[in-house]
Formats: structure tokens, C-alpha cells, sequence
């Protein structure tokens, strides 16, 4: 997990530093360099590109799409460690969907813990005036729509090779982001070739271990160790960034994390 939560780091990084690129050549560059990875692997294992549930795989392919781009957008106007403490609002709204279309059941205690994270965010914005209200507002689609796509995989459930719904998501978000970023197409330069290139590197490497983490290992032990991905966000950006957080920006990401990380415990405890 270790691993996995530096990969996503340093993918978040590269976003940033390649700010001078629209959100949707971003999208492309990220999209087009996992499926160097995605299709090698379906080969080489002969999985069926075309899936079984082919009209949920599209679904999640598009709500994905939207989710990171809103993502990639709110980078441009919110310091790192905010963006990623926001996203992570994502199980929350993957806890209100799954409530009204897959009929779960949520626990008085866990509306307490999803409160005390929603109380996170209204201190992060309402007491920080370092906060731009339209990064913050993105980030929260993104975290919407990150929601969404967690029951849509459930739904899709068994029925597809977890490559194959990735494959499925990066060819639509591939098209997507080339189609879009065609009339603002910047061509890159010496180094962003690099960071262009790597984006679906970390990517990839990142989704792989946090799988294989979650694959061989407790969830309820492994699964907190994602958050360090905020701290080490956090520190990337004061560093590389000149980011800045005030006391009510830490005291908000602190309560975001917490609030999920109990919820969390509470339902591996069911």
C-alpha cells in the first residue's frame, strides 16, 4: 500500500506541475499511457476485451471520465493536499447511492461519522478564505461522481476482470480527452514529454499495489494506509508547490480523515 500511495503522490505532482496543459489533454496523456499496460495484460492472460456487461462498463467509463476530469480541473485552483482530503468525500457519496439504488442499510453511527467529515469540509471552506470557491466546487463533483463509480463496479460486480472494467474506463477517457482537447492542444516540451509519459505509469502502478495490498493482506489494517496518501500530498506540494495550509485547513482535513476512517472501521466490523 506504501507503494501505491506514493505512486498516486507523484501522479498528483505531475498534474500540477503540468498545469499549463487543458484538463482534457491531461485526461488523454493519463488515459492513453495505462492502456500500454491494460492491453499487454489481456493479451498475454487472453481475457475478452469486450466484457460481459458492456452497457454498465460504458456508464463507469463515462461517470469515471467526469470524475477526473473535475479532478484535474480543481488542481488548478486548490493546493494538493486539499484536493486529495476532499476527494476522499467520494465513499461517503458512494455510501447515499448504494442506500437509494442498491437498498444498503447505513448505521445511525456512521451518519455521526459522515457528519463529523461534511463538518471537515464546511470548516475547510468557511473558515479559509485560501480556499477558491470554483476548485471547491469541482473537487466535490469529482468526489460525486468518484461515488457513483464505486457502485456502479459493484454492480458490475464478478461479472468482469477488474482490468477489464480499467481498459474499458481508459479507452473512453482516452477519446474523450483527445476529441475534447483537440481545438486548445498544447504541444509539449522537452521535459513534459516525461511527465506526460509517466502519468498513466503512476497510474497504473498505483491502482496494481493498492490491489495487491487489499489482495493479501487485512482490509481493515491495510485500507487506512491509503490516507498517508494526504500527508504525503501535502508535504510534495509545501515543498515543490509553496503550498500553504492554515490552522483551519488541517483541523478540516484532519476531521475528513478521521470521520472516514472510523466509518470505515465500523463496517468492516459488520
Amino acid at each position: 500500500m506504501l507503494i501505491s500511495t506514493l505512486a498516486f503522490t507523484f501522479l498528483n505532482a505531475s498534474i500540477k506541475f503540468l498545469k499549463e496543459f487543458t484538463p482534457f489533454q491531461l485526461v488523454f496523456f493519463r488515459s492513453i499511457g495505462s492502456l500500454f499496460f491494460t492491453i499487454p495484460f489481456l493479451i498475454r492472460n487472453k481475457i475478452s476485451m469486450v466484457g460481459n456487461k458492456q452497457k454498465l462498463l460504458i456508464i463507469r467509463g463515462v461517470v469515471g471520465v467526469a470524475s477526473m476530469l473535475f479532478f484535474f480541473m480543481s488542481m488548478q485552483y486548490l493546493p494538493l493536499g486539499s484536493v486529495v482530503s476532499l476527494r476522499y468525500l467520494a465513499p461517503i457519496f458512494a455510501a447515499l447511492f448504494a442506500c437509494a439504488i442498491l437498498k444498503e442499510h447505513i448505521k445511525s453511527i456512521q451518519w455521526v461519522f459522515f457528519l463529523m467529515a461534511f463538518m471537515g469540509v464546511l470548516i475547510m471552506k468557511g473558515f479559509n478564505s485560501q480556499i477558491d470557491i470554483i476548485g471547491f466546487v469541482y473537487i466535490l463533483i469529482s468526489a460525486i461522481f468518484s461515488g457513483l463509480v464505486y457502485v456502479l463496479i459493484r454492480k458490475i460486480g464478478t461479472h468482469d476482470h477488474p482490468v477489464v472494467v480499467v481498459h474499458y474506463y481508459m479507452i473512453i477517457a482516452t477519446l474523450v480527452g483527445g476529441v475534447l482537447s483537440i481545438a486548445n492542444w498544447k504541444a509539449p516540451q522537452g521535459f513534459e514529454w516525461i511527465l506526460l509519459s509517466v502519468l498513466g505509469l503512476f497510474g497504473y502502478i498505483g491502482q496494481v499495489y493498492m490491489t495487491k495490498a487489499l489482495q493479501g493482506t487485512q482490509t481493515s489494517i491495510v485500507a487506512p494506509l491509503k490516507y498517508l496518501e494526504v500527508v504525503f500530498t501535502m508535504i510534495v506540494g509545501i515543498v515543490w508547490f509553496d503550498d500553504l495550509y492554515n490552522f483551519w485547513s488541517l483541523l478540516g482535513i484532519c476531521l475528513i480523515i478521521t470521520g472516514l476512517i472510523l466509518n470505515m472501521k465500523i463496517k468492516k466490523n459488520n
